[in-house]
């Protein structure tokens, strides 16, 4: 089976995160949540504390499918300033792998060049750091390979549209319905 990975940062946006985790969780998809920061307790944007699955350092990304930036401040700043993980970001993409972000962490995907061409979304304010990117104000934008999405209140569909890539539209309707979000 297939890997999700979810990157934590002290500073992430804890919705962000958290919600991706426990949506795919509940589609059946192995989702790790990966600190960057050294050692597995990682504090939110908002001072709660998580303890992540496991550090970068140890984590093994060979089956992994997917790779998820939740935004928050600082961190966005965070993530986008691990070495590790910005080569990560860029040798999955050069494979056709998936890479999804939320929030302010499109500008991740963006200093990095991946958006160009592409249609992607961010949370207002950080659209000038989406590079070469057809900028849109939908919800979730997904353009080959690359998920992106514009904040906090879009982290249900978010998750549910990497639901939808990653199993099938079907089981993230039933998620949908089973979390009685939207109009079921």
């Amino acid at each position: 089976m297939s890997r999700v990975c979810v990157f934590l940062a002290d500073g992430f946006e804890e919705i962000e995160g958290l919600t991706v985790v426990d949506i795919l969780r509940r589609a059946g998809v192995d989702t790790q949540t990966v600190s960057i920061n050294g050692d597995r307790t990682v504090t939110g944007s908002h001072k709660i504390s998580v303890q992540a699955d496991v550090c970068f350092k140890d984590a093994d990304f060979t089956k992994t499918q997917m790779l998820v930036l939740p935004g928050g401040m600082p961190g966005t700043l965070n993530l986008g300033a691990c070495q590790e993980l910005t080569d990560l970001i860029m040798d999955f993409n050069e494979k056709g792998k998936k890479v999804a972000a939320i929030c302010a962490a499109p500008s991740i995907l963006g200093d990095l060049g991946i958006l160009k061409g592409r249609k992607a979304a961010c949370y207002p304010g950080f659209e000038e750091r989406l590079a070469g990117a057809e900028v849109v104000c939908d919800n979730v934008a997904v353009d080959k390979n690359v998920t992106t999405s514009r904040g906090m209140g879009t982290a249900i569909p978010f998750a549910l549209a990497l639901t939808e890539q990653l199993v099938s539209r079907e089981k993230a309707d039933e998620i949908k319905k089973g979390i009685i979000y939207g109009h079921v």
